[in-house]
């Protein structure tokens, strides 16, 4: 679960936000006059993130060419990519 924190806390508590942020791998939800106002998170989750993003964004075009009829045998394919690989 992340934590909550206000936004002054980012600035005199910054060393203990990254801590929590690299320790825990969640974000931290940073408040102003009481509501939420940022995320903030470590660069290698946020990466993480970035990949399953691109990942579901691949796997709905994939569903999306199967639905409409766009595949092929797997042997086939595999054929396919070893020629083009010249393998």
């Amino acid at each position: 679960m992340p934590a909550i924190r206000a936004s002054a806390d980012l600035r005199n508590k910054y060393a203990e936000i990254s801590n929590y942020c690299h320790t825990t791998n969640e974000p931290v939800f940073i408040t102003k006059n009481g509501q939420g106002d940022l995320a903030v998170m470590s660069i290698a989750q946020y990466d993480i993130l970035l990949g399953k993003l691109d990942l579901y964004s691949k796997l709905a075009e994939g569903l999306k060419d199967f639905q409409n009829g766009k595949h092929e045998p797997f042997d086939t394919a595999m054929h396919n990519i070893r020629s083009e690989l010249g393998i």
